[in-house]
């Protein structure tokens, strides 16, 4: 499975990021290696409005099976959704991208069935 995470940095020992729209990085990995296959910079990370639907959109267009991230918003869950992008909500956890990887395999969360938070999580959207 190809995997997208939101990271606070750019390497696979980075953070996983809370915020979807905000988040740094997106890195991208296959599920079955652990391999990295792309990385790049949130180009919506310090948008003035819009950063859920301007992320979703870039994410969407490097076409993973699914997102693994904090927290999701209204808009940028709805994006994905549309796309037929399940996104597996990771609130809380302060694991490396590695490490989240490896919880994801021993146990996957459920596939969110829509935001996992209002609008405007922290910084407007």
């Amino acid at each position: 499975m190809k995997l997208c995470l939101t990271s606070t940095g750019p390497d696979p020992d980075s953070k996983l990021d809370a915020r979807f729209g905000r988040c740094a990085y997106f890195l991208i990995f296959d599920s079955e290696t652990g391999k990295v296959l792309e990385k790049f910079e949130n180009p919506a990370s310090e948008a003035a409005h819009g950063a859920g639907i301007q992320a979703a959109q870039t994410v969407m267009g490097k076409k993973p099976d699914a997102v693994i991230t904090g927290n999701i918003g209204p808009n940028a869950s709805s994006v994905l959704a549309n796309a037929g992008i399940k996104v597996y909500p990771f609130a809380g956890f302060e694991g490396s991208l590695k490490d989240t990887l490896i919880a994801f395999k021993e146990s996957p969360p459920e596939a969110a069935d829509g935001p996992t938070v209002e609008g405007h999580f922290g910084q407007p959207e």
